[in-house]
């Protein structure tokens, strides 16, 4: 059953101990009906343990499925009738789900809402921050963009057959379904940059996947099309 205005807030984790607690914390001071879901992928470390002493729902996988599987098991088992996803590390700034909630009220027409995040350097990993973006930035990324559930009625799942891609490949998805994107000014999500971000670490699997649907992109397409598609319209 779909709750009426209930946010439903995904997490994929995996070995997320260090930060989780953080990350939860920041949903939790939100002041806004919410429901926290919590995709388990098997952590080896204290994850399930500190995320069930907080009080969240806990889905524990049966096997190592990985970070997009665990968005789509999450959205299937959420009951709110907006979600968002977030990852493991990163925090919502305060208030970010009732901004959302409310400019999504201002365009009923509208299915995504999608404001900013901005990159901080965690304390814990100063050298890493040549990969800080010193501005805030756009993207459908987590913890930026909050989705009514019937989205994925529309255009299906991420694609699980990717490691990194998903972002693109759904950007490409809701571009050829005609869904809108309403992009508004205010950072909604801290992105920690640290060690062991997953965007970092998993570098040359990203430009595989962007070429992968990139091109899977384009040979879908009529030819007649193809001239008139920005690359911008998939980033």
């Amino acid at each position: 059953m779909i709750i009426k205005d209930l946010i439903s807030v995904v997490i994929p984790a995996y070995n997320g101990e260090k930060y989780i607690k953080e990350t939860i914390e920041s949903i939790q001071r939100q002041k806004i009906h919410h429901e926290i879901i919590v995709i388990d992928d098997i952590s080896t470390d204290r994850t399930v343990e500190i995320v069930r002493s907080m009080g969240c729902r806990v889905i524990v996988n049966s096997v190592h499925k990985g970070q997009v599987a665990g968005k789509n098991t999450g959205i299937h088992a959420s009951s709110g009738e907006y979600w968002l996803t977030i990852d493991q590390d990163d925090k919502l700034t305060d208030g970010a789900l009732q901004r959302l909630y409310d400019e999504m009220q201002k365009y009923p027409d509208n299915k995504i809402i999608m404001a900013q995040l901005k990159d901080f350097c965690s304390p814990d990993a100063l050298g890493q921050a040549r990969y800080v973006k010193p501005q805030p930035f756009y993207g459908i990324l987590t913890g930026s963009t909050l989705f009514k559930k019937e989205v994925f009625d529309t255009i299906g799942d991420f694609r699980e057959d990717i490691i990194t891609g998903e972002v693109i490949d759904l950007t490409c998805r809701l571009v050829k379904a005609g869904i809108k994107i309403t992009k508004v000014g205010f950072v909604a999500c801290d992105r920690r940059i640290h060690n062991k971000n997953y965007g970092i670490t998993n570098s040359n699997d990203e430009y595989k996947d962007y070429a992968k649907i990139l091109r899977e992109s384009m040979c879908c397409m009529h030819p007649r099309h193809v001239q008139k598609r920005r690359l911008k319209d998939c980033s």
